[in-house]
């Protein structure tokens, strides 16, 4: 094994040993659960206010976005799982934003965990994003949900009441679009 192989095995194992960038499960702790809600910034595009229903200028909780569910993909941009995933995400947008039945009813964000939001901006373009994500540099996300962070980590919610989300489906690592939505409609009729 020459230096180069043996510095990127060493990359890739210190990557598995950071939380945040292993992928272990397929469930997250807040599954069935309750969640708190966590600030983002409203974006600046009229046209991510407009398909999160928003206006203005500041700040916005999850609650605030006008749908039934809303599902967010917790990411981060140095992720390799998430990099490779960023297609079939897009697919997922694609797959609700064509079917009539979810269309306005479900929306898709994305929160970069650990994040910048130059960071955010590159992988929205890098990997051609059409849905709005934002920066969690601070980690917001992570003081609400018990545990270390997992990227990829999807969580579909809808609201129980002004602040809280009451979660419907969780999944630690690589999806389906479409037997993840499924699971989602699912779990959102069973509740």
């Amino acid at each position: 094994m020459n230096m180069v192989h043996c510095f990127l095995a060493l990359v890739a194992v210190s990557l598995v040993m950071v939380p945040g960038f292993a992928v272990t499960s397929d469930s997250l702790e807040v599954n069935a659960g309750v969640l708190s809600s966590f600030p983002l910034s409203i974006p600046e595009s009229t046209a991510a206010k407009d398909y999160l229903g928003l206006n203005g200028t500041g700040t916005f909780t999850i609650p605030q976005i006008k749908a039934n569910i809303v599902i967010f993909e917790i990411f981060s941009m140095y992720c390799p799982v998430c990099q490779a995933e960023a297609p079939v995400v897009n697919e997922l947008n694609q797959l609700i934003e064509n079917t009539s039945s979810l269309k306005g009813k479900v929306k898709l964000i994305g929160i970069g965990a650990g994040n910048s939001p130059f960071e955010v901006e590159v992988f929205r373009k890098k990997y051609s994003i059409q849905f709005p994500i934002f920066p969690d540099e601070k980690l917001a996300i992570q003081k609400v949900i018990s545990g270390p962070i997992r990227t990829p980590t999807f969580v579909a919610v809808k609201r129980s009441d002004g602040k809280r989300l009451s979660v419907q489906h969780s999944h630690v690592g690589r999806i389906s679009p479409e037997q993840f939505l499924k699971e989602v409609i699912a779990a959102s009729n069973r509740k």
